[in-house]
């Protein structure tokens, strides 16, 4: 038999199986109107978990594994299409309403927004980026913008949440799990790290460079090439160029932009030192109360989901099913509970599309737990 024939006998066979799959598909409808009128949940884990055993016994050892995956996402995808019949409007799916109708058609230009570090940090100038002419108050740490946000003295606040080098910021990650906020806005930043210090001062003279740890880990193969140097890490870039300049020492310098040498009057002795050119800080804008500008086509929440086969998958097939991609996916485990974690997700979706308000409204069935972070466009 030739590779055409064999062909065939696959068209012919493809050919039932679309039949067959259709017919489940409307059985599944006709099931999700009888679960919507007797008030049954649409995920039952224990009829799946005996079906799954049911068609795996069937198929016989070699095809089992591959028949469990099959009926897996047919089991999505049933339960998918049995929500979107179910048509139940949630609370969340409300309020995303809302918001979207109470939210100005414009980026407000001059607000209050809070920054981590001092004049001339990154956050500041991702700011500037994002708003016309903004009033900036500058905070300690990470913590302090998110209460600064919840008490109402800020209108947003700026937080970077990943670096294309050194990888996300695990203390906003975990930060993110315990405060309430939303996101308005991301924006990502061209990073240039300088080596910046005092006039007159030498490469052979320094013994102390400090800057943040994200900095620091971006500019390791400079760093390297320098020995008998202190690496110290402090809490912000601008912060170290500040500290440089208010000690007028020429041993010490600094890793930071080139913004804060001309802020603090400080030499370059060695420009744009991280180690790939390419390098850029996504940050985003937060906000105390739900806000949705025109255009938002990015979408964050946050689930937590138990510590066991095929939680993660059940997810991920139903964001296949339903055509919504996957740009972002961070673990983060949840203090005090054993083998929990916080899954974060970046989708790409447009908050007008059929995919996500269905995806909205089916939130409560895939998870334990959610956290709908906000929906917003990026500005680059």
């Amino acid at each position: 038999m030739d590779l055409t024939q064999l062909r065939s006998q696959i068209d012919d066979i493809d050919d039932q199986l679309v039949k067959l799959f259709c017919q489940r598909m409307e059985v599944a409808g006709q099931i999700a109107d009888y679960k919507k009128e007797h008030n049954v949940p649409v995920y039952v884990p224990g009829r799946e978990r005996e079906k799954l055993l049911d068609v795996a016994e069937k198929a016989g050892p070699d095809m089992a594994n591959y028949t469990r995956v099959l009926y897996s996402m047919l089991f999505e995808l049933s339960r998918s299409h049995q929500s979107k019949m179910n048509n139940q409007q949630t609370d969340l799916h409300r309020q995303i309403v809302h918001a979207i109708e109470a939210t100005p058609k414009l980026f407000p230009p001059t607000p209050t927004v809070a920054c981590q570090g001092v004049e001339g940090a990154y956050a500041q100038i991702a700011c500037e980026k994002m708003f016309k002419a903004p009033f900036i108050l500058y905070f300690k740490d990470f913590e302090h913008i998110f209460t600064a946000i919840e008490n109402g003295l800020c209108q947003y606040g700026i937080l970077p949440l990943e670096n294309s080098t050194a990888g996300s910021v695990k203390k906003v990650y975990d930060l993110m799990i315990r405060r309430n906020f939303s996101i308005v806005r991301t924006f990502r930043l061209k990073i240039d790290h300088n080596l910046l210090v005092n006039h007159g001062t030498n490469l052979s003279d320094i013994t102390e460079i400090y800057s943040h740890e994200q900095a620091i880990s971006q500019c390791a193969e400079f760093l390297e090439k320098i020995p008998n140097v202190k690496v110290i890490a402090v809490e912000n870039t601008a912060v170290a160029a500040k500290m440089v300049a208010d000690s007028g020492r020429k041993d010490v310098a600094a890793l930071s932009s080139r913004n804060c040498a001309e802020l603090y009057d400080l030499e370059i002795l060695a420009s744009s030192i991280q180690d790939k050119g390419n390098n850029r800080t996504r940050f985003i804008c937060i906000s105390k109360n739900l806000e949705i500008y025109p255009g938002a086509d990015k979408t964050s929440i946050m689930m937590v989901l138990p510590h066991r086969p095929g939680s993660l998958y059940r997810v991920l097939a139903r964001l296949y099913v339903l055509g919504i991609n996957v740009t972002k996916l961070e673990s983060r485990p949840i203090p005090d509970r054993d083998f929990e974690f916080m899954f974060y997700f970046d989708l790409e979706t447009s908050i007008y599309s059929d995919e996500f308000v269905q995806l909205m409204c089916e939130l409560d069935d895939l998870c334990e737990e959610f956290k709908y972070l906000g929906s917003y466009s990026e500005v680059v």
